[in-house]
């Protein structure tokens, strides 16, 4: 099995806020994340897939088409946005990496081609916080 990852990058805010709670709860589970005006993030996005390679282009799978599926399906979705506001898939969700994980891997997991699997989804909120998901 061989394993294939495409990075791409992109710009969003969020804030973290539980409407169930006060502002003062909010404030002491989330801090700053709780901003009422928002924060932003310059995400990075590890997209890996698995199978094998095809033997008439030695290709696991086309990087650019890859690239392209996950433009299409969700950065396009996601870059410059208000993740709690803009974003269908994760209207009604509290907008944490985590959530935000789950969310990328439902949305592009579909649009794979039959010879690859989806195997991980790595998000680096910053560079020293990172999520990673293998659809278990």
């Amino acid at each position: 099995m061989l394993y294939l990852t495409r990075l791409e990058h992109f710009n969003a805010a969020h804030k973290l806020y539980n409407p169930n709670w006060t502002k003062e709860k909010n404030e002491e589970v989330f801090g700053v994340c709780a901003n009422e005006n928002w924060h932003g993030h310059n995400f990075e996005l590890y997209v890996t897939v698995k199978g094998h390679p095809d033997p008439d282009t030695g290709f696991l799978m086309d990087v650019k088409k890859l690239s392209k599926l996950i433009q299409e399906h969700v950065i396009k979705k996601l870059d410059h946005k208000n993740l709690n506001l803009d974003v269908d898939f994760m209207r009604g969700k509290m907008c944490s990496t985590e959530n935000l994980v789950l969310g990328i891997w439902n949305e592009l997991a579909p649009h794979l081609p039959a010879a690859v699997k989806l195997h991980c989804i790595k998000l680096y909120e910053t560079p020293r916080i990172y999520v990673e998901y293998f659809g278990e």
